[in-house]
């Protein structure tokens, strides 16, 4: 799986109504040691303590970078009103500038007045692996409230590696098809190993389709390339709304440059200072702390297919594991074009894909409903395709793609044998007793990647940056509240903001409190105080 924030009340390529780029589950390739689910502050705060900390670069502008940052960038009509495109040139290999580049697609909307244009607003969804270009122009440069639209120019540039920027592209559309039906839950040596074998065919495709960009697409590069940006539109100071993998991303940024560090919003923050192992047990849990809250809304609705009116959190959990092995036996059908039917790993996609905002419960539990009383599957197959951005004739976004690529190698992988998942089953199944199993081996695939990690768990202290604005929701589901409070400890000039609710993120969601703070920061650079709470 993966860390992916797809935003609400935008239409997804399937027509779910779900998020609009999203946080890919980490645990589709990351890094790392076990320890149990339920960490305390004080053991996130030595785990960040134990990490490096994320040296900036220097001040000056290196020479050899000087023609990057000082290109002209030549706006186009991009087919969408009131949106300009344009392509910017960044080195594949920051170490041998000039040598080779890469072509990053960039797209803009102009500040809509009234009022004295601030400067640009760079915003990024998530993924990694998400189009901050479409999640631009589907929502944030028409969704986001009108005064601060209309005092920036709102700015996206896709990572490298992603969708408009020389995309990571591994199996097609078919192949894509028999990699996320894979059963993920293997009860003999003979599942074990077919799930091996789908990894190791995912890994060797990225690998041969994009050999030497599967080198050049980390984390710290992506940022390096948000400062060209930056320099390139005229903007002394970065300013900056990252939501998920986007708070990592922006975070790196004021990591590396804290001196050109603006106001930036790390929406649903997460630690950069754990392994993977750890990112994915607390991921874990966070779907099972988000699932909790789903079961206890579930059984005061009339229509709730896992349990009546006081059925317990756990029943319902045993409940929906139940229909999970059934489907495991025997999937039921979909009405696909293409054949799908409905086992336990399109299943439990769908179901986790509508932990990220409470407003898809209803559609869950309709889904669910079908599926269990009707045995019709096509519901929650719209639910898993929503989640793996599968349109209706079959082609696949490059999201999962590049999210792998990214992943694989900003942290060494979770696990490196089969023998290890199941070493850490305990682990995984007691942060979350429905979903702990299968995303423990989704945490295997990185073993098999053709290109070894660059990177390695790191805090990140920004020494120097102005105000960085850290948000957290308590029951977030992909993004863990507490690595927001070990990011906002890590971050020098950090201000935690928190938000006491459900789903995944919290500007732009509903709360008057949130919105209206982030605003002010925005717009005066007014921080909020820190430690400051909404609901």
């Amino acid at each position: 799986m993966h860390t992916r924030r797809l935003h609400r009340r935008s239409r997804s390529r399937t027509g779910v109504t779900l998020l609009a780029v999203a946080a890919l589950l980490v645990s589709a390739c990351s890094a790392g040691s076990a320890t149990g689910s339920a960490r305390s502050s004080a053991e996130s705060a030595d785990a960040a303590d134990a990490a490096v900390a994320l040296a900036a670069l220097p001040k000056a502008t290196p020479s050899a970078l000087a023609p990057y940052y000082g290109q002209k960038l030549s706006w186009r009509a991009c087919g969408v009103e009131g949106f300009e495109c344009a392509t910017m040139r960044a080195p594949l290999d920051y170490d041998k500038p000039g040598e080779d580049d890469i072509r990053l697609a960039v797209a803009r909307k102009r500040a809509t007045g009234p009022g004295k244009r601030i400067g640009s607003l760079l915003v990024n969804p998530g993924g990694p692996g998400g189009s901050a270009v479409g999640y631009l122009q589907s929502y944030a440069a028409l969704g986001y409230p009108a005064p601060v639209r209309a005092r920036y120019d709102m700015v996206a540039i896709d990572p490298r590696g992603v969708a408009r920027s020389e995309p990571v592209e591994c199996l097609d559309g078919p192949d894509m098809d028999t990699y996320t039906q894979t059963d993920t839950t293997p009860d003999d040596s003979r599942e074990t190993d077919a799930l091996v074998d789908s990894y190791k065919k995912f890994a060797e495709s990225c690998g041969a389709n994009a050999p030497e960009l599967l080198r050049h697409v980390s984390t710290e590069e992506a940022a390096r390339d948000m400062d060209i940006l930056r320099a390139v539109l005229g903007d002394e100071r970065l300013t900056y709304v990252g939501a998920s993998y986007g708070t990592f991303l922006g975070a790196t940024y004021a990591g590396l440059f804290p001196d050109r560090a603006g106001r930036l919003v790390l929406d649903g923050a997460m630690d950069p200072s754990l392994p993977a192992r750890q990112l994915n047990i607390d991921q874990t849990a966070g779907f099972e702390t988000a699932f909790r809250a789903f079961a206890e809304d579930c059984v005061r609705q009339p229509d709730c297919p896992l349990g009546g009116a006081g059925t317990t959190p756990e029943r319902v959990g045993r409940n929906l594991k139940a229909f999970f092995d059934e489907l495991d036996a025997r999937p039921v059908p979909t009405g696909d074009a293409d054949g799908r039917e409905l086992g336990e790993s399109l299943a439990t996609t769908g179901v986790i894909a509508a932990m990220y905002d409470q407003s898809a419960w209803p559609q869950l539990r309709e889904a669910l409903s079908a599926a269990t009383r009707e045995k019709d599957g096509a519901g929650l197959l719209v639910l898993s395709d929503s989640y793996y951005e599968r349109d209706a004739d079959g082609t696949y976004s490059n999201l999962m793609s590049a999210n792998a690529a990214v992943n694989c190698l900003d942290l060494p992988a979770a696990f490196d044998t089969p023998d290890q998942v199941r070493e850490a089953l305990p682990d995984f199944e007691k942060a979350s007793p429905v979903f702990g199993e299968g995303l423990a081996w989704a945490s295997l695939n990185c073993a098999y990647w053709p290109v070894g990690a660059t990177g390695e768990p790191h805090r990140i202290e920004a020494e120097g940056a102005a105000p960085i604005v850290v948000v957290g929701t308590t029951r977030d589901p992909a993004t863990p509240y507490r690595w927001a409070q070990s990011l906002a400890r890590q971050l020098s000039s950090a201000r935690l903001l928190t938000f006491e609710g459900d789903g995944h993120t919290a500007y732009g969601r509903g709360s008057d409190c949130i919105d209206s703070t982030i605003n002010t920061y925005l717009l005066r650079g007014t921080p909020p105080a820190d430690g400051k709470r909404c609901s």
